[in-house]
């Protein structure tokens, strides 16, 4: 057994000045306000510890993206070790768009990687977008939803697969939406040129994510407000914000924090294999990415493609913005209820000691994942 003591934390929702927790083995056993009822085996009276961070939407990092798992044995477990160093301790790892066998082939290695616990599951990012609001993805392997496809996808996932992001408005969509939510995947709403009533039809349908708002798609017009009003209106959709300063404005991320509530925010990196390195030339699956300043653009383009951001990162800038509970829910507590994952998410007891100590600068001084310590920075 453990006990933990820091000068802030946050749990289960509420910041504590001071506050402890215990763990054995894997999980929390105990937690309070105050100081901690014995002499504490890791103290940080001048740190912050907050539930260990959630992206449920990431591409790659230190130089390794997931979409190479088929053909770098290590490029998975290199994306989610660096994510790790910077307090990501669940991961959904993204796949771009792609051919249908390079597709099932990014499947079957992210699926074997869940299996073995370097990521918690797999998000597919495509290949059923809207080619008018495509993005960084590849236009030549974009297609309307097949159901014979979507089964063997799931096949090869084997239960891996946790989210989808589509559009809408694409022919066979409404299918789509419902064999997923049928197979248990989370659907998210993304890269689509839908109106607002398109969208609300698929929220109807059981559509509950909101794939980074505002990026690739119409923006709101007061007669045509499209599909990030319907998403920030309903209040069973989570909204994903890329909350890097690039993406969206930081007031924008602001008002959507009060329009929906961090409850209903999942913040996201988005990051591709960039992150954490110089500037220079890079992929996102097919396409070719050069970064300058740390903004990740399609080569020849203004077309932003994934970020460079980590999640203690983004940590910092929504506390900037809405303060430390509110920063804990978006990159933890949101995301988790949004995918449907038991036992993180929350420092409480009975879940999982998984949780990121921050020093004074909110700069990650250690990451515990499953009641274990690991290598931060």
């Amino acid at each position: 057994m453990g006990l933990i003591a820091a000068g802030t934390m946050v749990l289960d929702g509420w910041v504590r000045r001071p506050g402890w927790l215990e763990t054995d083995g894997p999980r929390i056993v105990g937690c309070g306000a105050g100081s901690p009822p014995r002499p504490a085996d890791a103290n940080f009276p001048d740190g912050t510890v907050v539930p260990g961070f959630i992206d449920m939407h990431v591409h790659g990092g230190g130089g390794a993206s997931y979409t190479d798992g088929p053909t770098d044995g290590g490029a998975i477990a290199g994306a989610a070790e660096f994510h790790l160093r910077h307090g990501t301790t669940t991961t959904l790892a993204s796949l771009v768009t792609a051919s249908p066998a390079e597709l099932l082939a990014g499947v079957r290695a992210l699926a074997e990687a869940a299996r073995q616990g370097t990521v918690a599951g797999i998000h597919l990012e495509g290949p059923w977008l809207s080619r008018a609001r495509c993005g960084a993805h590849d236009p030549a392997h974009l297609r309307a939803p097949d159901p014979a496809e979507i089964d063997a996808v799931l096949a090869a996932g084997g239960g891996a697969i946790r989210m989808v992001t589509l559009a809408p408005e694409l022919p066979g969509a409404d299918d789509a939406v419902r064999r997923f939510r049928d197979a248990g995947v989370v659907v998210a709403l993304g890269h689509t040129d839908a109106t607002y009533e398109q969208a609300e039809h698929a929220i109807a349908l059981g559509a509950t994510v909101g794939t980074h708002l505002f990026n690739a798609m119409p923006p709101l017009h007061h007669r045509e407000p499209g599909p990030a009003l319907a998403l920030l209106r309903h209040p069973n959709v989570t909204v994903e914000l890329i909350a890097d300063g690039v993406h969206v404005h930081p007031s924008v991320v602001g008002a959507v924090l009060a329009a929906a509530g961090p409850d209903r925010v999942a913040v996201v990196t988005d990051a591709i294999a960039a992150a954490g390195r110089v500037d220079g030339a890079f992929r996102l699956g097919a396409v070719a990415v050069d970064v300058v300043s740390g903004v990740s653009r399609v080569r020849g383009t203004s077309t932003i493609a994934g970020s460079t951001a980590t999640m203690d990162r983004l940590f910092r800038n929504v506390n900037a913005d809405a303060g430390l509970a509110a920063a804990a829910l978006t990159t933890s507590g949101t995301p988790a209820r949004a995918l449907g994952l038991e036992r993180v998410g929350r420092l409480r007891a009975g879940y999982d000691a998984n949780l990121v100590v921050l020093d004074g600068d909110l700069r990650v001084a250690a990451v515990m994942v499953a009641g274990r310590w690991r290598a931060a920075g």
